[in-house]
């Protein structure tokens, strides 16, 4: 599997984020790339204001993946792209749309928000409830998260339990003391505590750190981009996947399974 992560930063206007998607999906698509995995949230990003992402919030059919859709017509390329769409309660779901060919194939609602940090993400964002969502691209197995979810081991244990040997991870992560080693450690982790590739792309810009990379099953950091947007490429070859879970067969040594009941929560994220 060819797969490119890319970076950018998002701004208010949702028509000039589209833009720069269409253009990193051309440019994927042009690579050959089978996955081409896009930040979190870009329909609209609101450093200040951030209960406007109510206002602006698209549903799947609106312009924003209409036009995303399009952009993939043709091509065997899966992208995967973080917009926000409406919910019932007011709020708005933290949505991964997959995309391949002109169809949505799949859609992720972030499980896990960032009510951390000083940030209460929960505030605009209503949390999801439904189970784990892996896709099929170019015959691998590929499983879908969002930024502040890689900072949660079960729900990449619970995606590779379902056969993912691919994590995608988009992200916004914003910027502060240790951050971007939290990023890459995390990142990181995620890919050797379950020999598996992890493809994270990281908004970049004025709040965000950016440092997109891919991480092979043995936790070398493949390819990487630091703050400028762009394009990072990585061949995830599964039999490199299978010779490192030969060579450090963790899931099959393991003595816990992950228990994969959803813990209910209550107002603005709080358990019940």
């Amino acid at each position: 599997m060819r797969i490119a992560v890319g970076q950018f930063a998002a701004s208010p206007d949702w028509k000039d984020n589209l833009a720069a998607c269409q253009e990193l999906t051309a440019e994927a698509v042009r690579g050959g790339a089978d996955l081409l995995v896009l930040p979190e949230g870009v329909l609209a990003r609101f450093t200040e204001d951030r209960h406007r992402i109510r206002e602006v919030a698209q549903p799947l059919d609106g312009p924003f993946v209409t036009e995303m859709l399009a952009a993939t017509a043709g091509s065997a390329t899966t992208v995967v792209v973080g917009i926000h769409e409406p919910s019932e309660d007011g709020r708005v779901f933290n949505t991964l749309v997959a995309l391949r060919d002109g169809e949505l194939i799949a859609r992720y609602r972030k499980i896990h928000l960032y009510d951390a940090f000083g940030d209460l993400e929960s505030a605009n964002v209503r949390p999801a409830d439904e189970p784990p969502v892996v896709i099929d691209v170019a015959g691998t197995k590929v499983g879908l998260m969002t930024c502040y979810d890689v900072r949660f081991p079960e729900l990449a244990r619970l995606l590779v339990d379902a056969g993912a040997e691919v994590l995608a991870l988009p992200a916004a992560w914003v910027r502060g003391p240790a951050k971007e080693r939290h990023w890459e450690v995390m990142v990181t982790a995620r890919a050797l505590e379950n020999t598996c590739w992890v493809a994270a792309s990281g908004e970049c810009g004025p709040r965000n750190i950016g440092n997109s990379l891919v991480v092979d099953p043995l936790g070398t950091v493949r390819s990487r981009l630091a703050a400028a947007p762009g394009l990072a490429w990585a061949d995830a070859a599964p039999d490199a996947t299978a010779a490192a879970r030969r060579t450090l067969p963790v899931l099959a040594n393991r003595r816990f399974a992950v228990d994969p009941t959803v813990i209910p929560l209550g107002p603005l994220g709080a358990p019940q």
